[in-house]
């Protein structure tokens, strides 16, 4: 198994952050009115909110943003991928900049730019483990985001896919809006299920290895949320509802950070941290003796892996292994199949479409104004 899931409070909580997502994602991507409110002027609040905090209103410290949420890869997140949801309203509206061709590239960079980062995060992982052990063949290392993560070889694996994922996206420079009374979305038809599924497994398998303790929500049902749509109803759309989703997951992790660290609706912890359950050792648990060894300037040292054996875990990487083959072995295929279609189409793979003809494309393409 991939997670220790134990009760049903776990999977009630998992289908609430699952449904909610593709809620809130609905209200922003249907009109402009939802999309400003929710991409433009919740983050501003937000914005001031989190100066306030630091100026030691709203409890300071003892807010729950301030005391688990505070790292700068936290905000660097969030506002990267709101970023993201604003430079595709543009586009889609053909606001501003919007308007202009060169612009058609920002989702390409964007989501590169996105995948760069992961990619350093799993090398970092992987460095780590090596610098305590000498090897690749697994050690513990407390993050700076209160996380203890198991670093080995498969990071190196997931990073490769991770950089072969990158030149599977193809068509960028052919992207629509909706002949939808609304223009609700911005369509790139060549972004079919094949890439959808080699990112979706990489980047699940990259929060698996680098956020374990959050990925029961951030890895497992974030991803889920736009390929659930793109295959049900919004067929072109995926990329805009996986910045759309990724945000409002982030503003809400943000504000409310303890809904995945604690109480019903923890989040699950996956089979890395083995015999975590039978122990009794909860998510909490983790984060506070992380956070503790991190702050101590410890962070990549043996003590990650006394702390962990003390506290009855034994380090099962086996999943992690495996889905990091598989990332890899997806994202091979991918990009064989679009190395394969450029060539008989005789087109560049990332300013022509090479997946004309799949039933993927066609449906989207039908949902473009012409």
């Amino acid at each position: 198994m991939i997670f220790q899931i134990t009760n049903l409070w776990q999977i009630l909580g998992w289908c609430l952050v699952f449904a909610g997502l593709i809620i809130m994602n609905e209200i922003g991507r249907r009109t402009k009115v939802g999309g400003m409110i929710i991409f433009v002027i919740i983050p501003a609040i937000l914005t001031v909110y989190f100066v306030l905090i630091h100026c030691g209103l709203f409890g300071g410290t003892s807010n729950p943003t301030m005391a688990y949420m505070d790292g700068w890869f936290h905000y660097f997140k969030l506002y990267a991928a709101d970023i993201g949801c604003v430079g595709f309203m543009m586009i889609k509206y053909k606001w501003g900049i919007g308007k202009q061709k060169w612009f058609v590239w920002w989702p390409w960079f964007i989501v590169s730019a996105n995948i760069l980062i992961a990619v350093v995060s799993d090398l970092e992982s992987a460095l780590a483990a090596y610098a305590i052990t000498g090897d690749l063949t697994g050690a513990w290392w407390a993050s700076n985001e209160g996380v203890f993560i198991y670093g080995g070889w498969w990071n190196v694996i997931n990073a490769i896919a991770g950089l072969i994922n990158i030149f599977c996206m193809t068509g960028c420079v052919n992207l629509y809006t909706s002949n939808d009374k609304n223009k609700s979305d911005m369509l790139w038809p060549d972004m079919t299920i094949w890439f959808i599924i080699a990112y979706d497994v990489w980047n699940f398998e990259y929060t698996y290895l680098n956020l374990p303790t959050h990925t029961w929500y951030c890895g497992f049902a974030l991803l889920l949320a736009p390929t659930f749509a793109n295959a049900l109803w919004n067929k072109g759309a995926w990329i805009q509802n996986r910045a759309n989703t990724l945000a409002i997951w982030c503003m809400w992790a943000q504000i409310v950070p303890l809904f995945q660290l604690k109480g019903t609706f923890a989040a699950v912890l996956p089979t890395v941290y083995g015999g975590a359950t039978e122990a009794g050792v909860t998510t909490m648990d983790l984060y506070e003796k992380a956070i503790a060894i991190y702050n101590a300037g410890q962070g990549k040292s043996t003590l990650a892996n006394e702390t962990i054996a003390a506290m009855g875990i034994t380090a099962d990487p086996r999943m992690q292994g495996f889905v990091a083959m598989a990332a890899l072995l997806v994202n091979i295929l991918c990009i064989s199949v679009i190395i394969r279609n450029s060539i008989k189409l005789g087109k560049n793979p990332y300013s022509n479409d090479v997946f004309v003809g799949t039933r993927d494309y066609e449906e989207a393409l039908t949902r473009a104004a012409k």
